[in-house]
């Protein structure tokens, strides 16, 4: 695996120049677009150019390291043994952080996610850690200096959370949100619980890149819209016309209902963005569940039943079935700190890529 390592390491350096080169070209200016991806490419490769530039002089030092401490000096031998442990540490390190950078980029990382959180088996203990995981989302969205935008929101029982559906912009929300697709578990006793019994009950979430119209092509002749009268809690009516709107696509039977805009036409439009998404998930997930008849994938986002993380409370203990990954401090990833989740998912992701 060093070896593709290496080779993907040169490749990453002369498409750094390359691109250092096109962005001083004066045709590259006129074309805005062009500039713009560039741009973004030139950002997410300078970071790898810095990292490949530091493992390479850590390699050089570990070799120099190495003939010292095969020297006949005995104390300047021991220093330099310690100096060699010390490279390795790093090497090792800088191997992790390069991996995910130097796998084929999805050109579906950059867009913004639509991101999907709903209550699912449990009934109220559901609803109320739907709420929990939505603060946690919203925590870590908030740290990456990202932003959110509401599309749909219907409240549950106790202060909980039926579904949210809203977007995510920032750079490369969906490519590092995509791995929160599955369901999530929760194991704790609930408020309501007098025995002091454990229950479980879970989440699901799905996160779905935005769609372009081009993308998706979406036929009139292909959609049902149905309007209606936007009801809250309890089913009773908040709005005296009819702008809420159901909205159809026959061939695939997918159904999107958007209530939360003022106005018919602002519910049509989020519906249909919605709508795109969800058709275009179809379409990657068609493609996934392809490719892992192939090969079975450690992290695979094709199946949305899969139970991706459990979280249990008497314990403090969160654990990420799909790499192995437990930590010990359940307040602090509910706080929004999912970094050790991620960065072990993304080299996993990163370490099958390159092998395969």
């Amino acid at each position: 695996m060093l070896t593709h390592l290496r080779d993907r390491m040169a490749d990453a350096l002369r498409r750094a120049t390359e691109v250092e080169q096109l962005l001083a070209d004066p045709e590259t200016v006129k074309d805005a677009p062009r500039l713009a991806a560039l741009g973004r490419e030139h950002h997410r490769l300078a970071e790898v150019v810095h990292k490949v530039n530091r493992y390479a002089k850590a390699e050089a030092e570990l070799t120099d390291a190495r003939d010292m401490a095969n020297g006949d000096d005995a104390d300047f031998a021991a220093e330099a043994k310690a100096e060699v442990e010390r490279l390795e540490l790093e090497c090792t390190a800088l191997e992790k952080a390069l991996l995910p950078l130097l796998i084929p980029r999805d050109p579906l990382d950059d867009r913004p996610a639509i991101f999907e959180l709903r209550a699912g088996t449990g009934g109220d203990e559901a609803a109320l850690f739907a709420a929990d995981l939505l603060r946690m989302y919203t925590r870590f969205i908030e740290r990456k200096g990202w932003r959110i935008e509401g599309i749909s929101y219907s409240d549950g029982t106790l202060g909980g959370v039926k579904e949210a559906v809203f977007k995510v912009i920032g750079d490369g929300a969906f490519g590092l949100l995509r791995w929160e697709s599955g369901v999530h578990r929760v194991q704790r006793v609930p408020a309501t619980e007098s025995q002091g019994r454990i229950h479980t009950s879970a989440a699901t979430v799905a996160v779905l890149p935005e769609a372009e119209e081009v993308d998706v092509k979406i036929e009139d002749k292909d959609l049902r819209i149905d309007v209606f009268r936007s009801s809250g809690p309890g089913g009773q009516s908040v709005n005296t016309t009819d702008s809420a709107v159901r909205i159809t696509h026959i061939p695939t039977g997918l159904v999107v209902s958007q209530q939360d805009q003022k106005s018919q036409l602002q519910n049509k439009a989020k519906g249909m963005e919605v709508l795109r998404a969800r058709l275009l998930d179809l379409r990657l997930s068609e493609q996934e569940a392809e490719r892992s008849r192939m090969r079975k994938s450690q992290v695979s986002t094709g199946d949305r039943s899969a139970k991706i993380r459990t979280y249990n409370f008497p314990q403090g203990r969160v654990t990420d079935h799909r790499v192995g990954v437990t930590l010990y401090d359940i307040d602090r990833v509910l706080d929004g700190d999912l970094t050790p989740f991620l960065d072990a998912i993304a080299l996993a992701n990163a370490e099958e890529s390159l092998s395969g």
